[in-house]
């Protein structure tokens, strides 16, 4: 049996539920558009820094953050549109925007619709009129993300966008990483090497850019919880992201359509025609085994 519920705490908060597998899911519309907290028989997925999240000037730490209209940074956060420049923070806008719940579904899923537009502040950094509406699925052990890209500008459009997401975890040498690419760049350094499947979690930061995918899934074991994360993208996705710190109970692996300063490369940059609208898909499984 499938469920959607809200209830106003410090934020109004959507609850997600699929009874048949004791799996409920929670979604801040007003805080981003994010997921907070994925729970498969009361075992959560991601990590959640609670506190940080009290705070409405401060981004959020933990969850699921939505990155448009670019993933990662851009050098002096700046980027040229008509020869006009642009300043805009890293990962974009919409993880500390107020989204709007429109839709629900309980109809062989339980289904919850978030939608934002551009305003006065987004073009001032992004000139562009756009909408975009995020519909999340919960079905037993996976979560759907189905995108909804429109550019309601008279000029083409360009974007990046992806995930974030934060998964809980033990002890990081206890992972397993199968990212589908042989490589990756250091983004700290920009030194490039090979991938074996290991990290070296000593180190005080890893932050990993992979492209040339080879396929379009990946997955992280982890041991320790006795869990499986599987990332599945479509096309639209060409760079997969690992990041972790040191000390936290957490790593992130992000499916991004492109890589950093791609405003200003055009290199795998989506760009929407006038009135037109672009379509993607990301499915999280977790299983606890």
């Amino acid at each position: 049996m499938y469920k959607v519920s809200s209830q106003q705490q410090q934020y109004n908060t959507y609850t997600l539920s699929d009874d048949s597998t004791n799996s409920q899911m929670e979604v801040v519309p007003e805080r981003g558009g994010i997921v907070t907290s994925w729970r498969i028989n009361g075992q959560e997925v991601f990590y959640l820094d609670t506190e940080r999240f009290t705070h409405p000037d401060l981004s959020v730490r933990g969850g699921n953050p939505i990155l448009f209209p670019l993933c990662g940074n851009l050098p002096n956060d700046t980027y040229a549109v008509d020869g006009k420049e642009y300043k805009i923070k890293q990962h974009g806008f919409a993880r500390e925007l107020p989204w709007t719940a429109t839709t629900q579904s309980t109809d062989g899923k339980a289904g919850l619709t978030v939608e934002l537009g551009s305003n006065e502040q987004t073009k001032v950094v992004y000139p562009f009129d756009f909408h975009l509406a995020f519909t999340y699925e919960l079905r037993g052990n996976t979560l759907e993300i189905r995108q909804e890209y429109k550019n309601l500008s008279s000029t083409p459009m360009p974007f990046s966008s992806g995930f974030h997401p934060y998964f809980l975890c033990g002890d990081k040498n206890q992972l397993k990483v199968e990212i589908p690419s042989t490589s990756y760049e250091d983004n700290r350094t920009k030194e490039n090497f090979a991938f074996d499947g290991k990290f070296n979690f000593d180190q005080d930061e890893i932050d990993s850019v992979f492209g040339n995918l080879a396929s379009r899934s990946t997955s992280v074991v982890d041991s320790d919880r006795q869990l499986k994360i599987v990332i599945d993208y479509d096309d639209s996705y060409t760079y997969l992201v690992f990041w972790t710190v040191k000390g936290k109970d957490f790593y992130c692996l992000e499916p991004w359509t492109a890589t950093r300063n791609a405003l200003n490369t055009k290199e795998y940059l989506t760009v929407l025609a006038p009135n037109a609208s672009h379509t993607s898909v990301v499915k999280i499984t977790a299983n606890f085994f």
